[in-house]
């Protein structure tokens, strides 16, 4: 029997993403088009991180939104940037991929080409952007997503912070990348 499910399953039995899963959005939305309202990226978000906090406490579920962000980042590199450019390339291609996904607009505020520390800011963003102040960084996924897509470039895994967040009262997202390890 040919199972219908989308996703692949491994040597263990779990399923797993691949960026082929997603499918023909163009296609298959023919009238509705590619776009939706971030009020409905919001609300499978929000409510998914409820539904694993009180299964898992939120520490877990936060775990698994970054698990979930980094999986993300790296299919989104390895399926939509060019991997094989010089780093400046890289991230012309990165920052524009992100604005026209309007995913958030990305610049890079500081780089140590020594040691791969980045610091970066994501303005208009999808988590976070003009929610009410509740003084705490709120994306997790994200960190996840930035980590995903500089691991896929560089090979390296980084740690990925985020310091400033607009639901604490910030007006831009900024992040701390460093290669941990």
């Amino acid at each position: 029997m040919v199972s219908n499910n989308v996703f692949n399953k491994n040597v263990s039995g779990h399923e797993n993403f691949t960026w082929d899963t997603l499918g023909d959005v163009k296609e298959g939305r023919g009238d509705l088009g590619e776009d939706m309202p971030v009020i409905v990226y919001r609300l499978m978000q929000f409510t998914m991180l409820d539904v694993l906090s009180k299964a898992h406490g939120l520490e877990q579920a936060n775990a698994y939104f970054k698990d979930a962000g980094f999986l993300a980042g790296t299919e989104f590199a390895k399926n939509v940037l060019d991997l094989n450019v010089d780093f400046d390339t890289f991230i012309a291609d990165l920052q524009k991929a992100l604005e026209t996904l309007r995913i958030g607009i990305l610049r890079i505020e500081a780089f140590e080409s020594d040691t791969g520390k980045l610091v970066l800011t994501v303005e208009q963003d999808l988590d976070c952007s003009g929610l009410p102040i509740t003084n705490e960084n709120v994306c997790i996924y994200d960190e996840g997503f930035i980590a995903g897509i500089l691991n896929a470039y560089t090979g390296k895994l980084y740690d990925v912070r985020e310091v400033d967040c607009w639901a604490n009262g910030d007006r831009v997202c900024r992040f701390n990348a460093d290669i941990s390890g």
